[in-house]
């Protein structure tokens, strides 16, 4: 085992040596600035941007024809339609309020639509505090935090 005097005048070296590299290595004569005209008139003035916009380039030429014409006004597409409600089974009622939530998986009909009832709150797995929910639509599971993002702490009841 090493002394620990040992390593303490290792270290005392090593900030020694480091300190003279450094005095070395600096400069030997301080920089300055370069003096400046005396005479403004001899700077060259600083450009101005133009505030105008400039066009994107994709967009400078007219169409070809009339019917370019057309197909360039229209590429707004209609809003998408929401699925149709799930309807209630004959079970227990659910308790577990879901209206706030939706299936996050991208192959979902139900992607994205609050409160459609394909949602069911399927406990909390391995004890966590979150719980998971199951989409019956496209049968996936995710937790409750998915998407959320501020999650308020969970008070116990």
């Amino acid at each position: 085992m090493v002394s620990h005097h040992v390593v303490y005048q290792l270290v005392l070296f090593a900030l020694f040596w480091l300190f003279v590299i450094l005095h070395l290595t600096r400069p030997k004569h301080p920089v300055t600035a370069p003096d400046t005209p005396a005479d403004p008139e001899s700077l060259t003035p600083k450009r101005h941007r133009s505030n105008e916009p400039k066009p994107f380039e994709g967009l400078t030429h007219k169409p070809h024809c009339a019917l370019c014409e057309q197909e360039t006004s229209h590429l707004q597409t209609p809003p998408p339609v929401a699925p149709d409600p799930m309807p209630s089974t004959n079970r227990r009622p659910r308790t577990v309020d879901t209206s706030m939530h939706f299936c996050p998986h991208a192959g979902c009909d139900y992607r994205g639509w609050l409160g459609r009832g394909n949602l069911r709150a399927n406990g909390h797995p391995s004890g966590g505090p979150w719980r998971q929910f199951h989409c019956t639509s496209c049968k996936g599971y995710f937790l409750e935090t998915h998407g959320a993002s501020f999650i308020s702490p969970i008070t116990v009841r």
